[in-house]
């Protein structure tokens, strides 16, 4: 099904842990109660702890039903997208729509900064699998890396994520995101893992900045320091592998609005565009450059990759 239409629902999109991965996206770019160095969508615009109802719930959970009756089946439907998805205050009410529309299943990337809010951790257990981030053992470190909200402390983040551990911890994935020079050092590590290896979690994912992020200085570490960074986590932390390579069958024919709306989300190679949108790579390859004449996206140049990325549309002035 074309994606033209789609405001809510975009991908699928190729994802390290998730294989093909339905995005849905509920929150305005960029509202978040973190602005974090490495975040791949930009700078947090909008920093808040307020949660509301940004978009109608009936228009999201419609639009993914008529994704899906288009033919597509991803691997997971994620709640993720341009902010912090726990802000969205119908949430559970949206993973239990989800749930009887389809039998995929649901799962929430969340930075887990309002898991001490009883309300959300019960909304957020409705889902299949959440996906947590820890990336820091101190509050000092965790105002360098993740910029939070002043609303935001350290100690009542962890608070909130070890009490929604201890209750849901078997479908926990908990990601450690190292940045070189911030949270790379032995020590940094093991007061993260500290943590980490006392909540019960049934995966701990370390992740680096491969893809383009908000700061330009931010810089990845090298896979060898993340297999040693691995080996200090009990049991040993998975550090999370490229997407793997796949047949491109071109049954999904999204065009240039669904590689667009994509891209918005995410940066993306074009290998990423052609397995998570099922189309042959001289298709995308013949959009991109569409889209990069047109000045919609633009290319950069990651750890060895091309990424695209889409260019943001500056608000139009308003006339006196």
């Amino acid at each position: 099904m074309p994606q033209s239409s789609s405001k809510y629902v975009f991908g699928p999109v190729p994802s390290r842990r998730l294989g093909r991965s339905l995005g849905v996206d509920l929150i305005p770019p960029k509202t978040c109660t973190l602005d974090c160095v490495y975040c791949q969508i930009g700078r947090t615009t909008e920093k808040s702890i307020e949660r509301r109802e940004f978009v109608p719930l009936e228009e999201v959970a419609a639009e993914i039903a008529r994704v899906l009756a288009g033919g597509v089946r991803p691997d997971y439907i994620t709640l993720a997208g341009s902010g912090e998805p726990t802000l969205y205050s119908r949430l559970g009410e949206l993973i239990d729509r989800i749930h009887s529309l389809t039998d995929v299943p649901v799962d929430v990337l969340t930075n887990g900064t309002l898991l001490f809010d009883p309300r959300v951790r019960d909304e957020v257990a409705r889902a299949d699998l959440i996906v947590p981030s820890l990336d820091a053992g101190d509050a000092a470190t965790f105002e360098r890396i993740n910029r939070p909200a002043p609303a935001i402390g350290f100690d009542q983040y962890i608070d909130g994520l070890r009490e929604f551990c201890r209750q849901h911890g078997s479908k926990v994935w908990l990601e450690v995101f190292i940045v070189q020079g911030i949270n790379d050092s032995d020590e940094a590590v093991d007061r993260i893992a500290a943590i980490a290896n006392d909540l019960g979690v049934a995966r701990i994912q370390l992740n680096t900045a491969v893809r383009p992020p908000a700061e330009p200085d931010v810089q990845a570490v090298t896979p060898q320091r993340l297999a040693e960074i691995a080996d200090r986590f009990e049991p040993r932390a998975e550090v999370v592998a490229d997407f793997p390579e796949k047949e491109y069958t071109g049954q999904f024919q999204g065009g240039v609005e669904a590689v667009l709306e994509t891209l918005r989300r995410r940066p993306c190679t074009l290998d990423d565009l052609a397995a998570g949108l099922d189309m042959h790579r001289p298709e995308i390859a013949k959009v991109l450059e569409k889209l990069l004449r047109a000045g919609r996206i633009a290319g950069e140049q990651r750890q060895g990759r091309l990424y695209y990325l889409a260019v943001r549309e500056k608000p139009a002035e308003k006339r006196t």
